[in-house]
């Protein structure tokens, strides 16, 4: 009886570890047409400070028949900027979505979301989410990132240098 009871069990897990494993398509497919299949449809940054930003491609494939095109790509707020390929993606085909949050003004987990158009009427939502902690009150001239390569700018002011007053020559008189 207990080996009865054993052999499906082994089968239906072998059945959800092969489906767990599985690309992740759009869900509205046609016998012909485009198939936008990820990798993934969400991605986790983890923590970052506030006023960082997290930056992560998302990699798709064409897995239909017919040329993909991307009609639009909408961040769910002015702090998720989506930048997606404009050209049609041939069939078996392979491109990216690249998804910038900054956490500027941003606090605590947060979760947002680009939703892509493609093929006029078809749509797919990814997520990008973390946390954003605050970012140190006063941060010293080595906590200061540098806008050329990320070398450190020290807040130290230079040198005042004063002007000096040279003493007058004369010249002789004719």
């Amino acid at each position: 009886m207990k080996k009865l009871l054993f052999l499906p069990l082994m089968i239906l897990g072998s059945l959800t570890q092969a489906n767990a494993q599985a690309p992740v398509t759009s869900g509205l497919e046609t016998k012909n047409g485009p198939v936008m299949t990820f990798d993934a449809l969400e991605y986790s940054f983890g923590n970052i400070k506030q006023g960082e930003t997290a930056t992560h491609e998302f990699k798709f494939k064409n897995s239909g028949k017919e040329p993909l095109i991307i009609n639009n790509a909408v961040g769910s707020c002015g702090c998720t900027v989506p930048d997606y390929p404009k050209e049609p993606i041939k069939p078996k085909g392979s491109g990216t979505i690249k998804v910038t949050f900054n956490s500027t003004g941003k606090m605590g987990i947060q979760d947002k979301t680009v939703t892509l158009t493609y093929d006029t009427d078809k749509s797919i939502v990814l997520h990008i989410k973390g946390t954003v902690e605050a970012a140190p009150a006063n941060p010293t001239p080595a906590e200061t990132p540098g806008q050329n390569g990320g070398a450190t700018i020290s807040t130290t002011p230079a040198p005042q240098v004063m002007p000096t007053t040279l003493p007058e020559t004369t010249k002789p008189k004719n």
